[in-house]
């Protein structure tokens, strides 16, 4: 977030009048919506059943604080269906995780879920630019994953024009964006980097396109490489923020001052927590996302512990909403590395990286435990132009990356550069981090 007095970036635009509540009315918002959802799930949901919660003692948002914390693992246990509020009847959609670490995490949604569901969407995209007159090309995932669903009927809310593209298939998503001239982007910002670079090379000018935006999620990206997307594809980039359990894309995202991502403040209450003691952290610190899911029906959860680390802001925004912002994310608990007794993400990796000119945005994390002390070798592609034969220069590049990282973690890592398209490409989230401490 910025210090500065920020420049909007497009047109000012607010979907809803509700995201200009004075804190006042959305503090009565929330308590009472609170107590409901208390009434309606105690005895409903299995989970909570068992911690005989009372609604008559939360009058204010901060007394979400007197009710448990659920977890990735509640989820699990309670498989599949276990926090389900309403009857089976009364579901019209499932999503759920991707299943990676086992079993997926299945979601439910119910009619006014979805139209819920669709307007908060509505909302981030209105913010960072969207008009009813574009067309958006949506290149995430259709099925399980809630990122292709949730901005396609965002996107439709608005009245926008929608090309589903799906993911992957980059030819054919190039084609789409020549011939159908779309105005906006949904992916992944690893997948839009991608993009951009098979656009160079077939010698394809973003110019010849009709991008003005993009609205990017679903992974961890950082500044530089939010400036790395702009420059290559000639556009202006927005993030957003969402996870399944808590309703999907649609919990956060960026107006056109971008000064962070504004909550959805009378559908959430936020809480920023300590991950060690789990107490609040003050705002403008760092810490692990709890949210509690007011208005969700079908699959409602209580201080849902999200492992993703941000920073809360509360301060006006010149845009006009008085909706708590968030940072972007910079890291997760679940994902943090800890070399030598120090905590390392690898959104620092990547922002180290992109500060280095001569290196792609591409890049895999590699930790080993030879003997007792963790060694980290850090895969990274040189761009095209960049790459060369030359033993001194390529070492002269080794250097400034390996002095940008340490700066950035104090750790040292072994750097192995390596040709361009040498690494995989992800239509999805990209996976940056390979443990091999682990197996």
């Amino acid at each position: 977030m910025t210090a500065s007095a920020p420049q909007p970036v497009a047109d000012n635009r607010i979907w809803d009048p509700i995201e200009r509540l004075s804190a006042g009315e959305r503090s009565d918002l929330q308590a009472d919506r609170l107590r409901r959802l208390v009434e309606r799930i105690a005895d409903r949901v299995p989970f909570y059943k068992s911690f005989k919660l009372r609604s008559d003692s939360l009058r204010t948002p901060d007394d979400v604080r007197r009710l448990p914390f659920t977890t990735k693992a509640d989820l699990r246990m309670q498989y599949p269906l276990g926090f389900l509020a309403i009857p089976r009847e009364s579901v019209l959609r499932y999503h759920g995780s991707s299943g990676t670490t086992g079993k997926p995490t299945f979601v439910a949604y119910s009619k006014r879920d979805l139209e819920m569901w669709a307007d908060l969407c509505a909302r981030f995209l209105v913010a960072g630019g969207l008009q009813p007159r574009h067309t958006v090309q949506i290149a995430f995932g259709y099925g399980l994953f809630t990122g292709g669903f949730g901005l396609h009927y965002g996107v439709e809310r608005v009245g926008a024009a929608i090309i589903p593209a799906a993911s992957g298939n980059t030819e054919r998503q190039i084609l789409l964006l020549q011939d159908l001239q779309a105005e906006v982007l949904v992916s992944t910002p690893s997948y839009a980097l991608h993009l951009a670079e098979v656009l160079e090379q077939n010698g394809i000018a973003p110019g010849s396109l009709a991008l003005k935006f993009g609205h990017f999620g679903g992974e961890p990206w950082t500044e530089d490489m939010r400036r790395r997307i702009e420059a290559s594809l000639g556009i202006l980039a927005f993030n957003n923020y969402g996870l399944s359990e808590v309703i999907g894309p649609g919990v956060s995202g960026e107006c056109v001052y971008r000064t962070g991502m504004h909550i959805q403040d009378d559908h959430f209450i936020v809480e920023c927590i300590n991950p060690e003691t789990l107490e609040p952290v003050p705002d403008g610190t760092p810490g692990e996302l709890v949210f509690t899911t007011l208005t969700k029906e079908a699959f409602p959860l209580i201080r849902y512990r999200t492992r993703d680390i941000a920073v809360l802001d509360r301060s006006p925004c010149p845009c006009g909403r008085t909706t708590t912002r968030m940072s972007r994310v910079t890291g997760r608990t679940d994902d943090m590395l800890i070399i030598r007794g120090v905590n390392v993400f690898p959104s620092q990796i990547e922002e180290a990286l992109l500060r280095v000119e001569g290196t792609a945005p591409h890049y895999l994390i590699e930790v080993d435990r030879p003997g007792t002390l963790d060694e980290v070798t850090v895969h990274v592609e040189v761009r095209p132009g960049d790459f060369s034969d030359k033993m001194r220069e390529m070492q002269l590049l080794r250097e400034r990356i390996g002095h940008a990282i340490h700066s950035i973690t104090g750790i040292h890592m072994r750097i192995d550069l390596v040709a361009p398209q040498t690494l995989e490409r992800f239509a999805g989230k990209a996976k940056r981090v390979q443990d091999n401490r682990r197996t």
